[in-house]
């Protein structure tokens, strides 16, 4: 297990992975919120489809690329998606994205990574959501952050990754924000940067 980070910790990822560090995988993770005797579903729904998706960034905070969902891959190839978890079933990470930092377009200073709900579910129907980063050569955890911030939100800024004099830091964000889509959290996503 990684270093365990809360709201506006980082952690260095040269320092944490020790080794050298060129693939990395951002990783999100969450269940439905259960509540009653019975664990009945919170609000009567059965899925949560929330969206990992990130957002790059140049040294103006200009927006250069997304990878979503919609858009798995950026133009280079660098950064791939997963795929779109439509229920938040099963252990581990629901949606991840693998970075290839060693070979990132030199412009990129900043990656943000967001969770949304494109269905317009809210926060408050999701239980054990958690965003991590993972060595992808080793499958290591290096850092991870938890999310109990439940609520009546739909978007959520959960984290950002950072150029420091060539290295890059890991920090975690955790702010509450609207949106079901990752274009409607670009404006959130550059105001926290």
């Amino acid at each position: 297990m990684g270093i365990s980070l809360k709201k506006s910790e980082s952690v260095s990822l040269a320092k944490a992975a020790q080794d050298g560090l060129s693939h990395i995988s951002l990783g999100v993770g969450w269940d439905v919120a259960k509540k009653g005797f019975f664990g009945g579903l919170l609000g009567g729904g059965g899925d949560i489809d929330l969206d990992a998706s990130c957002i790059t960034f140049d040294a103006d905070k200009t927006v250069l690329e997304l990878v979503w969902f919609g858009k798995l891959t950026n133009a280079s190839g660098t950064i791939r998606h997963s795929g779109d978890n439509l229920t938040g079933e099963g252990d581990g990470d629901d949606e991840s994205i693998v970075i290839q930092l060693d070979k990132l377009d030199s412009r990129v200073e900043y990656i943000v990574l967001t969770v949304n709900s494109f269905r317009g579910q809210t926060f408050d129907k999701v239980a054990n959501a958690f965003g991590r980063v993972v060595d992808a050569r080793s499958g290591r955890e290096i850092a991870r952050f938890d999310i109990s911030d439940s609520g009546p939100h739909t978007g959520f800024v959960l984290a950002s990754l950072s150029r420091n004099g060539g290295q890059w830091d890991f920090k975690a964000i955790g702010e509450r924000t609207g949106g079901r889509t990752v274009q409607d959290l670009t404006g959130p996503a550059r105001a926290i940067l």
